[in-house]
């Protein structure tokens, strides 16, 4: 892989990682609620799975 596609890679799995924190972040009513173990491995997970989705072509990279 090429620098471009590593930083695209990267860039995304990044995004979806503060998206889903901040999904699970979210869903408490109160910060004293917020089950950390579940935001970090949820979002960790989601990074994850992005880079393996990025592995099939990513369209902004040609």
């Amino acid at each position: 892989m090429n620098n471009k596609r590593i930083k695209a890679v990267a860039v995304r799995a990044l995004k979806t990682v503060a998206q889903t924190a901040a999904a699970m972040i979210g869903t408490s009513v109160l910060m004293s609620e917020v089950n950390w173990t579940a935001v970090v491995s949820s979002s960790l997970l989601a990074g994850l799975l992005s880079v393996l989705t990025s592995v099939a072509g990513l369209p902004e990279v040609e």
